[in-house]
């Protein structure tokens, strides 16, 4: 059997969270939660092997509250891009919105897939945290009672937010993560987003809903 990491114990989790706020917010808390615990040098866990026997990057904490962050804001993203897809009184707004929602759903795969290779749980650890660019449960409700242009400039406003904020934190990642596979998939979802964020801006109504 392949020896893999542990995950982090609560403390170290709570670091990890931290590191994350400090570096993608300018030291501001990323999470209201996790925030209150003092953040402490990451230490590596021991080297653990890919499924195919060759050695992986070890992983720090940085990595790991990159991934347990990545993961449910995209969760949440494809929630709010599904009823954009269906609702969106744009056009073009609808046609962003499927096309946004494939490419988080192929993200969220690779990211499922790096947190079982760090043996890390499946569970939002985040669940009821106030995390910037989270997409929460009082967004989508608002987004359902919301209609026709208001919709629209709903779902712009917080996908804009989405996608600037985890772009920023995964360039953390890229700087200051330990595992190559890790730093790696962060680069290919601040390039998505990226382009997301330019496309975006290009969308009708756009500049009146992000000003």
């Amino acid at each position: 059997m392949n020896p893999v990491s542990l995950p982090l114990p609560p403390l170290r989790r709570a670091a990890a969270l931290v590191l994350l706020g400090a570096l993608a917010l300018g030291g501001a808390a990323g999470c209201s939660t996790a925030a209150d615990s003092t953040p402490r040098t990451p230490q590596e866990q021991p080297q653990e092997s890919s499924p195919t026997g060759t050695p992986t990057s070890a992983s720090t904490a940085t990595d790991v509250g990159w991934v347990q962050l990545m993961t449910p804001m995209n969760q949440q993203a494809v929630k709010l891009l599904t009823l954009a897809a269906a609702r969106a009184g744009e056009p073009r707004v609808r046609d962003f919105a499927v096309r946004l929602r494939t490419g988080q759903e192929a993200e969220l795969d690779r990211l499922r897939a790096l947190l079982t290779r760090m043996g890390l749980p499946g569970t939002d650890v985040h669940a009821g945290h106030d995390m910037p660019g989270m997409v929460t449960v009082r967004d989508l409700e608002a987004a359902r009672a919301a209609e026709g242009p208001a919709f629209d400039r709903l779902v712009l406003v917080q996908i804009r937010d989405h996608l600037r904020q985890s772009a920023q934190v995964s360039r953390s990642e890229i700087t200051s993560g330990g595992r190559a596979d890790a730093r790696e998939l962060a680069a290919a979802l601040v390039t998505a987003r990226e382009a997301s964020l330019a496309e975006l801006g290009r969308l009708p109504g756009a500049g009146r809903a992000l000003g």
